[in-house]
């Protein structure tokens, strides 16, 4: 009995860790070390961008910035009470404050209108959503998915999330945004608790690449396939700008946005100018950015300063940011609250607005979705707003930073960098 008793110890044991393994693997991407050489201009770049991500760019196009809650949030509900026949929509954060309310009950009061709601908010993201709001929404009619719902038998997906950020409208509106749907997202990013964010509004052939990003994840919860016209109409020419969605979908192998923010800095020839919460670069961004300072790419980067919702993920951003700063990269911390949104800008011709942060987690877990701009203006515009930012930033100086660089955070700094894999 004995015997018998330490053979089966020894095999629950074995299996304990098999399965240990197995799901650290599904939850930890291989490590892929992608090699993009200099290109000689982004024109150049763009149709292997397209290409290497599946991200077609479509001609005549619209884009309107809308700059904080203030901008954002009034676009969004005018557009959802023009909608006629279908509404569309996919967030990670619906937390809490009276905007929640406002949002649901402009889906709700839609849905008793006769008008099609489907909401995918993420099961996680959205945990401090309040019942009665989902309950308001399904009783009007509108149809409410979790992604990723918390399961014992869908625990190897726990840790891949909805990061995506989406809105569109009849198939002829869309939003792509970094905005979640909270009080923290309102006003105009007037102090901490206020954040400061971007989004955009798209008319034009591009809405149907849009309208494919939410349809993906709305079949793999629901079984519901998007058929039709209504869903998928025939745009016509809305503007001049020519435009390409990308959406992280993590399957293995290279990410696609990887790829896509790692041929845009090696075609920048002039400027490159990126905002984003979470920055932690890998050391084959870092030798990018070096290697552009280098062929005289003025490189700025506006990160948050004191106002931050992960400490752990800024002072894994700290690894490099010596050899940053050594090479004539110029970091700016923002003082004023958490900058919040995600924008690269390329010798002020292309432009990049989503969800996506320059981290790991965006890159090989979490499920992404952004826009590519081919357009001066909207590039100008969005350089503009980076400008007035920087009123609100201090610059990290290189001898003050190596200064302040004591063991113990030196240690700290790597410690959180060990687990940046998952920040």
């Amino acid at each position: 009995m004995v015997e018998i008793s330490v053979w089966l110890l020894g095999g629950l044991i074995f299996l304990v860790l098999l399965l240990g393994l197995m799901l650290y693997t599904n939850l930890r991407e291989r490590d892929f070390r992608v090699q993009v050489p200099d290109i000689a201009s982004f024109e150049e770049a763009l149709p292997s961008i397209a290409g290497m991500t599946r991200a077609v760019v479509l001609p005549d196009n619209s884009a309107e910035i809308l700059q904080n809650g203030d901008g954002f949030f009034p676009a969004l509900l005018d557009a959802i009470a023009r909608a006629q026949e279908s509404i569309h929509f996919e967030t990670y954060v619906w937390w809490t404050g009276d905007i929640c309310d406002e949002v649901a009950e402009a889906f709700a009061r839609r849905a008793r209108e006769g008008v099609e709601v489907r909401v995918m908010v993420d099961a996680i993201g959205a945990h401090k959503m309040k019942p009665h709001l989902r309950d308001r929404m399904t009783e009007a009619g509108c149809k409410v998915a979790r992604y990723h719902p918390i399961r014992l038998l869908d625990i190897g997906q726990l840790n891949k999330r909805t990061h995506r950020k989406l809105c569109i409208c009849d198939g002829k509106e869309a939003f792509i945004f970094g905005h979640g749907i909270s009080r923290l997202w309102l006003g105009h990013g007037q102090d901490r608790h206020h954040w400061r964010d971007t989004g955009v509004r798209l008319g034009g052939p591009i809405v149907n690449a849009v309208q494919s990003v939410f349809a993906q994840h709305w079949v793999e919860e629901t079984g519901e396939v998007l058929v039709g016209e209504k869903y998928f109409p025939h745009l016509g020419p809305a503007g001049n700008i020519r435009a390409h969605v990308l959406a992280g979908a993590p399957l293995g192998g290279v990410s696609d946005l990887e790829m896509l923010f790692k041929m845009a800095i090696a075609s920048t020839q002039k400027e490159l100018l990126i905002q984003n919460p979470y920055f932690i670069p890998d050391s084959g961004t870092v030798k990018q950015l070096k290697r552009a300072v280098a062929r005289g790419v003025e490189v700025k980067i506006m990160i948050p300063g004191p106002v931050t919702d992960s400490p752990i993920v800024r002072h894994a951003g700290h690894c490099y940011f010596h050899e940053l700063l050594g090479c004539g990269v110029r970091i700016f911390e923002y003082q004023k609250t958490l900058i919040h949104q995600k924008i690269m800008i390329i010798d002020g011709l292309w432009s990049h607005v989503g969800s996506t942060n320059l981290d790991d987690r965006s890159f090989d877990i979490n499920e992404e979705a952004g826009v590519g701009l081919v357009d001066e203006g909207i590039a100008g515009e969005l350089k503009a707003a980076f400008e007035e930012d920087l009123k609100s930033c201090l610059e990290i100086d290189a001898p003050a930073w190596k200064r302040q660089q004591t063991p113990w955070h030196r240690v700290f700094d790597r410690l959180c960098s060990m687990v940046s894999w998952q920040l």
